[in-house]
């Protein structure tokens, strides 16, 4: 029976949910419980950063933190670009703020239930996540160049190439197997990543840096 459940535990995306305001933290804790494939490991304030950053918690996933209305500096040193973190965002500055401190993704603190959980899936297998409603706040805060070098994942450039031959994200989830939601965070980390406004813009920055031809 132990041997049991520690398979169906291994098959379990395992989160840390992180907040500072003990109600706002039961509340998603309780949701993401309730979520298929989720088992919440632990409960804390946003000063178990640290601890998780410096791998002195149980291992964990996903690292889910509410940042409520202060996604300050104050949380720089605890966090690693390395660390599975999604922030869970309630405007555009704190959305910003919160990924210019090295959280792996970032979606609005309104999120539904099935966004939440493609967030969770997706940082969970090394994503990086923009929530679609967020995003124009992280690319208004980029630099208007595009970087020397994009480090796009295997599935960022096949969904780059699919729009470039002008495949909606429908078509584009249909093609890959995946899921829409799926397709927008990849789509939204490509414009993140390229600083670019648009999908045809993103294609334009794209050809010019030779990762796609035309």
């Amino acid at each position: 029976m132990a041997a049991l459940c520690w398979h169906i535990m291994d098959d379990l995306l395992r989160l840390i949910v992180l907040a500072d305001d003990p109600l706002a933290r039961a509340g998603l804790a309780a949701l993401l419980a309730n979520l298929p494939g989720c088992l919440v490991v632990l409960q804390g304030s946003a000063a178990l950063l640290a601890d998780a950053a410096d791998g002195e918690l149980d291992p964990a996933d996903v690292v889910v933190w509410d940042v409520g209305w202060d996604a300050s500096r104050e949380h720089e040193d605890r966090l690693g670009h390395a660390l599975p973190v999604l922030a869970l965002a309630p405007d555009e500055d704190s959305a910003a703020a919160a990924w210019a401190l090295g959280c792996r993704g970032v979606v609005a603190r309104a999120a539904d239930e099935e966004q939440l959980l493609a967030a969770v899936q997706a940082v969970g297998a090394g994503l990086h996540v923009f929530s679609p409603a967020l995003a124009g706040a992280l690319r208004e805060n980029a630099a208007d160049v595009v970087p020397a070098a994009v480090d796009l994942t295997p599935r960022e450039s096949q969904v780059l190439g699919l729009l470039a031959e002008g495949l909606t994200n429908k078509a584009i989830a249909q093609r890959l197997s995946i899921s829409d939601h799926t397709v927008k965070f990849h789509v939204n980390a490509i414009l993140g990543k390229l600083n670019a406004q648009s999908r045809t813009d993103a294609v334009v920055r794209a050809t010019r840096q030779g990762l796609i031809s035309l």
